[in-house]
C-alpha cells in the first residue's frame, strides 16, 4: 500500500502524456486533409431546378473546378421554398469538405423573408462569390418612356406594376426597392417562375420587370420590348450601350443578383480556403469565363472573407427593403 501513491502518480503522468500525444495527433490530422483533400467526390447541392440559371452556372463551374482538384463534383438539385430546403440540408451535413451549396442573392433575402429559419446563419461559412448576375430593366413598349428616368417619372403619376418570379425573388427586391426610393405607385405581380413574365410584358399586362438578359434581350433587339438600364456598377460587356442605373439619374442605385458557394460551419479553413482558390482559378480562364458571359454572369471568384462582405452586405439592405414593403412568407 505504501507505494500506491507513486504509481497513481506515475498513472496520471501517462495519462497526461498519452492525452497530449493524441492532442498533437488531432492537430495533425486537423491539418492533414487540407494536403490530402479532396480525396473523393464532392457533393455541390443546388437548391433551384435543374436547367435553371443558378443549376446551368453551377454545373458549368463545377466541372472546371473538379478538373483542377482531381475529383469529380457531383450536382444534387434540392429545389424549393426559395432555396432554403437545400440549404437546410448543407447546413445540417458532415462539416467534413465534402458538401457545398450554390446560392443566389435570395440566400440573404430569406433571412428576412422568413420569420423563422429551419437554420441559422452561423451554421455556413462562406466560401465564393463566384459571379454576379446583372439585372436590367425592361418595360413594356405601350408605356410612354424612353429611358428610366421617363419611367420613374410615369410611375409617380400613373400605376405600374411589376413582376417577379415569386415573392422574395431578386426581380421582386429590386423593384421594390426602386419603387420605395422613387415614390413610385407600383404593385408587385408574382409569377410561377420566370416563362409566362415574358409574354404578358410583350402584351403590355406587365409594365415593368428586372430580369437577367438572357431571356428578355432578344426580344427587347427585335423591338417587342424595351430595355431602359442595368443595375450594375458597369455597363454590361455584351451589351455596352445600355446605360447604368446610376448613368440614368439614379446613383447608388446598383442590385446585382449573384452566386456564391457556402459549407458547413466546421469545414476546416484550409480546405474553405483551396476551394475558393480553384474556383476563382476556374472562372477566370477564359474558357469558363466566355461560358459565363454568354449566360449573362460576370465571373468573379472571390476570397471567402470578400464574399462574407457582400453576404453582411446585402442581408443589411433587403431588411429594409423587405421591412419598408412589409414582405413575408410566413
Amino acid at each position: 500500500m505504501a507505494f500506491a501513491p507513486h504509481r497513481s502518480r506515475r498513472s496520471a503522468l501517462c495519462a497526461t502524456l498519452a492525452l497530449s500525444s493524441l492532442a498533437l495527433t488531432g492537430t495533425s490530422w486537423a491539418q492533414e486533409p487540407a494536403a490530402q483533400w479532396p480525396s473523393k467526390p464532392i457533393k455541390l447541392i443546388v437548391p433551384y431546378t435543374p436547367g435553371g440559371s443558378t443549376d446551368i452556372v453551377s454545373r458549368t463551374v463545377f466541372e472546371a473546378v473538379g478538373k483542377r482538384l482531381g475529383q469529380p463534383v457531383v450536382i444534387e438539385n434540392k429545389p424549393g421554398a426559395n432555396s432554403t430546403i437545400g440549404v437546410t440540408q448543407t447546413a445540417r451535413a458532415p462539416a467534413d469538405g465534402y458538401n457545398f451549396v450554390s446560392v443566389l442573392a435570395a440566400y440573404t433575402v430569406n433571412m428576412s423573408l422568413y420569420k423563422k429559419l429551419p437554420y441559422q446563419p452561423s451554421d455556413l461559412v462562406a466560401v465564393s462569390h463566384v459571379a454576379d448576375l446583372p439585372m436590367f430593366l425592361f418595360a413594356a413598349n405601350k408605356l410612354p418612356v424612353k429611358n428610366a428616368k421617363e419611367l420613374a417619372e410615369y410611375g409617380k403619376k400613373q400605376p405600374l406594376n411589376y413582376a417577379s418570379s415569386g415573392t422574395g425573388a431578386s426581380a421582386h427586391m429590386i423593384g421594390a426597392r426602386w419603387a420605395q426610393e422613387n415614390a413610385l405607385n407600383a404593385q408587385h405581380v408574382p409569377y410561377n417562375g420566370s416563362a409566362p413574365i415574358l409574354a404578358d410584358l410583350m402584351s403590355g399586362q406587365v409594365d415593368m420587370l428586372f430580369d437577367p438578359a438572357l431571356v428578355p434581350m432578344p426580344h427587347a433587339k427585335s423591338g417587342k420590348i424595351k430595355v431602359l438600364a442595368v443595375a450594375s456598377k458597369q455597363r454590361w460587356p455584351g451589351e455596352p450601350d445600355i446605360p447604368t442605373m446610376e448613368e440614368a439619374g439614379f446613383p447608388g442605385f446598383v442590385m446585382n443578383s449573384w452566386v456564391g458557394v457556402l459549407a458547413p460551419k466546421g469545414t476546416p479553413q484550409p480546405i474553405v480556403d483551396k476551394l475558393s482558390k480553384t474556383i476563382a482559378e476556374a472562372v477566370q480562364s477564359p474558357e469558363v469565363k466566355a461560358k459565363l458571359t454568354q449566360l449573362g454572369f460576370g465571373a468573379i471568384g472571390s476570397t471567402p472573407a470578400q464574399f462574407q462582405q457582400l453576404i453582411d452586405q446585402d442581408t443589411a439592405m433587403y431588411k429594409k427593403v423587405i421591412e419598408t414593403a412589409k414582405v413575408s412568407i410566413d
